[in-house]
């Protein structure tokens, strides 16, 4: 069973399930939106406005347009509950600076993500909804 070291909050004792997390990042400042979606199981949920759950080909529109921005994302996984080959992510991340057609970007918060751990090794989203509980 996975685990998660509480008294070091960053720290996993064995397998990533933060890993998604910083996948995402390094394939969203990369700009490489296949990247992106391998990082979701096929019928993974992504929620990019509250209320709007948004699968397949939805899901990889929604992280293209905010990949369209041209600014790099942060991502500072705070939590990882883990139960098997589950997991419940809460993580802060931010966005912040001037996109590609002069508009000004703040964005953040803190995601409430659900992984789990494929048959390789890999941990993917099921559930990434980077608004949390709103």
């Amino acid at each position: 069973m996975n685990s998660h070291d509480t008294s070091r909050p960053h720290v996993l004792l064995a397998g990533d399930p933060d890993g998604p997390a910083a996948r995402f990042v390094a394939a969203m400042n990369a700009g490489d939106p296949q990247a992106i979606d391998h990082v979701y199981e096929d019928g993974a949920v992504l929620v990019p406005v509250p209320g709007h759950p948004v699968t397949g080909p939805a899901r990889l529109a929604a992280n293209q347009h905010l990949q369209s921005f041209g600014l790099p994302i942060e991502a500072r996984p705070r939590h990882a509950y883990v139960a098997g080959d589950i997991a419940l992510l809460i993580v802060d991340w931010s966005m912040r600076g001037t996109a590609r057609d002069g508009t000004e970007i703040d964005m953040s918060g803190t995601a409430t993500d659900v992984v789990r751990c494929g048959p390789d090794g890999q941990w993917r989203y099921v559930i990434d909804n980077p608004h949390g509980t709103v």
